[in-house]
Order: structure tokens, then C-alpha cells, then sequence
């Protein structure tokens, strides 16, 4: 008998146990009511190497953005040595190699992509043409996942792989915005990266 007695024991006491240590906890505080005005959470990409570079992207593209449209359009000509690039000049660069890079991974023919304007447009063409230039990658990064990374694209006598070539352009632009938000800087401005 006592060894049935023993076994009830060691039987329930892991089932006793957890409601045990309820008397002994603080009562859980009240649940707060969700205001109705939240908007629901979306969920989170899987990690790996699409959503990586499609992070990246997005943090990137806003800053580009916010740079091209802080800068004032008198400052569009600055550039800090005469050797170097006016401001709309890098912009216009953004344009072009995004166009460039984004057009063949969309299969966007040459006569539909977007053209660069010129370095003496007004800054209310250039920004229009960043943008522009935005949404053409918007659709090279929106169609990127860890099932296509690998496809090859041929550009000129070189084949880049759909990773590559989006990773390549995310550092394209990161390079290009480190020289906006130094002209920023040098006129005064605080890059859109450094904004609290």
C-alpha cells in the first residue's frame, strides 16, 4: 500500500505543483483594451537573404528621398570643389543607375525607362525623376525572394545574379547618399539619416 501511496504522489504532485505557485503569485495585472484606432501589426518577412536586402533597401530609399527633397533648389548647383559633382548631378546619378539596374532585373524595355533630366533642371524634375526611378526598383525588390536569388542577368558581356544586382544597387545608393548628406552638411542641413 505504501508504495501505491508513494506512486499517487509522484504522480500528481507535477500536476498540484503549478497551482501551488498560483496562490503565491501576484494577481496577473488587468488587461488594457486595445484602442480601436491601432492599426493591426503586419507580419514580418521570413528571414534570409530577400528580405535582408529588401530591408535595406526600403531604410535606404527614404533617405535618398528625404535628401533630394530637404536640399533647397538654389543648392541643386552646389558642388564643393569644382571638380566634383553638383548635388543634382548625384541625384541624377542615383537615376540612372537605378534605371539601369532595376530596368534589366524588370525586363523593362529601353524606350519605357525612365530618363535621367539634366543636371540644370529644376529641382521639381529631378526629384520627380527619383522617384520615378524608386518605383521602378520598387518592383525589382518587391519581386525578389529566396526561391530567385540565383537567377543570372546578362548586362553587356558580364551575368549577375539577382541578388547581386540588388545588393549592388542598395551600395550604389548607399555611396551616392553619403556624398548628399555631406553636401547637406557642408550647407548647413542635417542629413535625413542623422534626424532625431
Amino acid at each position: 500500500m505504501r508504495w501505491m501511496r508513494l506512486l499517487f504522489i509522484g504522480l500528481t504532485a507535477p500536476c498540484i505543483a503549478p497551482f501551488m505557485a498560483l496562490g503565491q503569485a501576484p494577481p496577473p495585472a488587468p488587461a488594457t483594451a486595445t484602442p480601436a484606432a491601432a492599426a493591426p501589426v503586419a507580419a514580418a518577412p521570413p528571414p534570409g537573404p530577400a528580405s535582408e536586402v529588401q530591408g535595406s533597401y526600403a531604410r535606404l530609399k527614404g533617405f535618398v528621398i528625404k535628401a533630394a527633397e530637404a536640399m533647397p533648389a538654389e543648392n541643386y548647383s552646389f558642388k564643393p570643389t569644382p571638380e566634383v559633382r553638383t548635388f543634382a548631378r548625384v541625384v541624377g546619378h542615383v537615376v540612372e543607375a537605378q534605371v539601369r539596374v532595376c530596368g534589366i532585373v524588370n525586363r523593362t524595355a529601353a524606350g519605357d525607362m525612365v530618363k535621367t533630366p539634366a543636371e540644370t533642371a529644376d529641382k521639381a524634375v529631378i526629384v520627380e525623376a527619383l522617384k520615378a526611378s524608386f518605383s521602378e526598383c520598387d518592383k525589382s525588390y518587391a519581386a525578389l525572394t529566396d526561391a530567385n536569388v540565383a537567377e543570372m542577368f546578362e548586362i553587356g558581356p558580364a551575368k549577375r545574379s539577382r541578388l547581386g544586382l540588388m545588393w549592388g544597387n542598395v551600395s550604389h545608393d548607399n555611396e551616392q547618399y553619403a556624398t548628399l548628406a555631406l553636401y547637406m552638411r557642408l550647407k548647413g542641413l542635417v542629413p535625413p539619416s542623422s534626424e532625431k
